[in-house]
């Protein structure tokens, strides 16, 4: 089988691609909730049910891509001679984006009290034009000191507009704006937050790093087991969530860096397979004692979901970097490069549709046709961010 990754290609089209794949699939699970009748494999295990639907693959394979990425970025910054705090403030910078933009996505979707003066689908459209403001990546045009200083004062009443909104924000009991839960961007967050900085400064001893996402598999296990007491959960979700992208980080460095050069492709991609079975394994041996929950955290759900995206991504990488067969996923494209506006996209389409109450209704409303109305949606939203990105509407934090 020939093996071998065309020299002209610099970026690892792979990555753009899973991540497309995971964005498309995450934004269609996310919309299964409009229809009804939806096949069980389909959505998410209850709390207590021991079952791994496709809706609990979705965020552990996001969380796998992002740790893959993590080396691209960071080592692309450091080759360029960015200073090491040059790199913390940075990462910093882009985990308190996603906090914040977590912390009012999650509270937006509730209903408001009237004190507020404005419903809720209206404060979702302000709250994502306060993101858009701060958070665009303007057209860097240094020739034009006029529009430097109009794209800062967007900024400016971007951060204006999200202040104001924390700050008359009421939800039907009363409470104000507090992060009830990170939702999934500021989940995101933290986990980005933890695992770049340990790949700052422990990327030049690869053992340690691998000891780091033993740790925290470890760290779940025992959680799963009951073991932690009062440690519970003092760790975001007791390791899981930093584990699943430690380890896309380790396949990365695998794949890519020079210190493995000397391992043919063939042989790479033959261990990474073996690695992805071997967590599959895991996953059945553990299934064994505890159940396979997402919403518990469980070291079943991390084994299964690991091993199930290594395995998939391998796919992707041997079909994408080595079959040079990327056209095939040209239509999706977008929601691997601007992955954060493809994500807040849904938000705007659901705020819009609420506002001019549009309902979806006879065979579309439910499966098997409504799955059909999801996926259609989906390809819209990615559509869309297409769109915006070519008017030079493009999050990037």
């Amino acid at each position: 089988m020939h093996t071998s990754v065309p020299q002209k290609k610099k970026r690892i089209e792979s990555i753009d691609v899973f991540r497309a794949l995971i964005v498309l699939l995450m934004i269609f699970v996310n919309d299964l909730w409009s229809i009804s009748e939806v096949p069980h494999w389909m959505g998410h295990a209850d709390f207590d049910e021991d079952f791994l639907g496709l809706s609990d693959i979705v965020f552990p394979a996001f969380l796998f891509i992002l740790g893959m990425s993590i080396p691209l970025a960071i080592g692309g910054r450091i080759r360029k001679g960015q200073s090491r705090f040059q790199l913390v403030r940075h990462i910093v910078s882009r985990s308190l984006a996603l906090l914040v933009m977590g912390v009012f996505s999650v509270n937006s979707g509730r209903s408001l009290s009237r004190e507020v003066g404005i419903s809720g689908p209206v404060y979702s459209l302000l709250m994502l034009l306060g993101f858009f403001l701060i958070w665009n990546s303007y057209p860097h045009d240094i020739t034009s000191s006029l529009k430097q200083k109009i794209y800062s004062l967007f900024q400016v009443l971007g951060c204006i507009l999200l202040v104001y909104l924390g700050f008359i924000y009421r939800d039907l009991s009363g409470a104000t704006l507090k992060p009830k839960w990170w939702g999934i961007l500021g989940l995101i967050g933290w986990t980005y937050l933890v695992c770049a900085l340990l790949y700052l400064f422990l990327h030049k001893k690869h053992r340690y790093l691998i000891i780091s996402a033993l740790c925290f598999t470890l760290l779940c296990v025992l959680g799963t087991a009951g073991y932690l007491g009062s440690l519970n959960n003092v760790v975001l979700s007791n390791g899981c969530f930093y584990a699943f992208t430690m380890f896309g980080l380790l396949l990365t460095l695998l794949l890519n860096d020079k210190t493995y050069a000397y391992i043919a492709l063939a042989n790479k991609l033959k261990v990474i397979c073996c690695i992805g079975v071997v967590f599959i394994l895991l996953g059945w041996l553990f299934n064994r004692w505890w159940i396979i929950s997402k919403l518990q955290e469980t070291s079943p759900w991390l084994f299964y979901s690991t091993g199930i995206t290594i395995l998939v991504y391998v796919f992707i990488y041997w079909l994408v970097d080595i079959q040079d067969k990327g056209i095939y996923f040209k239509l999706i494209k977008p929601a691997g490069t601007a992955t954060l506006t493809c994500y807040l996209v849904p938000s705007l389409y659901y705020a819009i549709s609420q506002i001019i109450n549009f309902r979806i209704i006879g065979a579309f409303a439910k499966a098997p046709l409504g799955l059909l109305k999801c996926l259609c949606f989906s390809l819209l939203c990615i559509l869309t961010t297409n769109i915006l990105g070519k008017m030079s509407i493009k999050l990037k934090i």
